[in-house]
């Protein structure tokens, strides 16, 4: 039985880069352990197992020293007031796809003349954040009257996603990595990220997330396309945000869902009932939470109190058709994670030869012409 020997060191860069996503591999196999020792060395079969459990390329695990691995986007997450180092495989993976999809349709706008992002651009970091978030309602044509009076949170996002992409931003929203169910993308480490592009902007938003904090992940990442920057974030409603940048995308998605003047109004006639604001204005209510703070309705002290209850209790929950590993529509939760707007190019381009099948098989992650009809008739479009 031929074994085969790896550099102790890219063992434990694998199980290191892994953990976040499968958990503690040197538990789960004792067995790298004594390959880091030097007690044993693994067969080729048993190295391929551990490069797929760790969700690495075999190829990476013979290389000389771990490479360096970096997220291809800003990364303004913090964890305890400091940044995030360590992407996991999963997270990578998932922005890799996306920019994958954007070079595609980026091409596919310009071939087709398509018009430019409204949105991207429109602000700067000096802008004050009230009329960025002005410009952004007007520019969706989306505004809390589209909002006050439907409680229905799985609708509201939908209708946001809808006025989003007709705004020429592909919206991606999704709970794991690709069709694989078994790799589902963890909160605690990212709620979203923008890709931003004047023909292709994409926001990703973690379908794994509670309902009504997509809903604050969608406008977040929006502000970031605002700006013109690409950008992965895991947010914050406490006010712990320390990148200026962060900061700026709160206020202006706080103040596109749940406007200062607005609230104000709701609050003579609700009070300050965190339930009843944060279903009529469909945020979560943290949001609302932050929101009070910020207009002075209630004060810090009482705030933090109440902001480490609500969180505590937050137990995040993809909607049903998000939700892959529990009977949700696989098609339309396809339709979700790709994007309705990208799927539609992309069949459309497939059905008029204007590109292989097999190539809109991969950019859908479909494996055959049924299974990409079935995606057609959810977008509209028949053959």
């Amino acid at each position: 039985m031929v074994r085969v020997y790896v550099k102790p060191e890219l063992l434990k860069w694998a199980c290191k880069r892994a953990a976040p996503s499968v958990g503690d591999l040197y538990e789960k196999n004792p067995r790298i352990k004594q390959w880091i020792s030097g007690e044993t060395k693994p067969t080729l079969k048993q190295l391929e197992e551990f490069a797929k459990s760790a969700r690495v390329a075999i190829g990476f695990l013979f290389l000389s020293e771990p490479p360096v691995e970096e997220l291809p986007i800003k990364d303004l997450r913090t964890k305890g007031g400091k940044a995030v180092n360590r992407p996991s495989p999963d997270l990578l993976d998932t922005i890799y796809s996306c920019q994958f999809r954007q070079d595609w349709f980026r091409d596919y706008a310009r071939k087709n003349e398509l018009p430019k992002c409204p949105l991207y651009r429109i602000a700067k970091l000096d802008t004050n954040h009230k009329l960025a978030a002005t410009k952004m309602s007007s520019i969706l044509d989306y505004g809390v009257s589209d909002r006050i009076g439907n409680s229905d949170i799985d609708e509201q996002f939908r209708i946001f996603t809808h006025r989003v992409e007709s705004a020429s931003v592909l919206v991606m929203v999704g709970g794991t990595v690709g069709t694989n169910t078994r790799r589902a993308l963890n909160v605690d480490e990212f709620r979203g990220f923008a890709l931003a592009d004047e023909y292709a902007p994409i926001v990703f938003v973690n379908g794994k997330d509670a309902k009504a904090a997509k809903m604050f992940t969608l406008a977040h990442e929006l502000a970031h396309i605002c700006l013109g920057e690409s950008a992965l974030s895991n947010l914050s409603m406490n006010g712990t945000a320390h990148n200026a940048t962060e900061v700026w995308c709160n206020k202006v998605a706080a103040e596109f869902l749940v406007p200062e003047q607005e609230l104000v109004s709701k609050i003579e006639e609700f009070d300050t009932d965190l339930g009843l604001l944060a279903q009529v204005f469909s945020v979560s209510k943290p949001v609302i939470l932050r929101r009070l703070l910020d207009i002075g309705s209630i004060e810090r002290e009482e705030f933090n109190s109440l902001y480490s209850v609500e969180v505590q209790s937050y137990e995040p929950r993809p909607s049903s058709d998000e939700d892959e590993g529990q009977g949700g529509h696989f098609y339309n939760s396809l339709r979700r994670r790709i994007s309705p707007k990208f799927a539609g190019a992309v069949i459309g381009s497939a059905l008029e030869g204007d590109m292989l099948y097999a190539d809109a098989y991969q950019l859908l992650e479909v494996s055959n012409h049924a299974a990409l009809m079935k995606l057609a008739s959810l977008v509209g479009i028949s053959e």
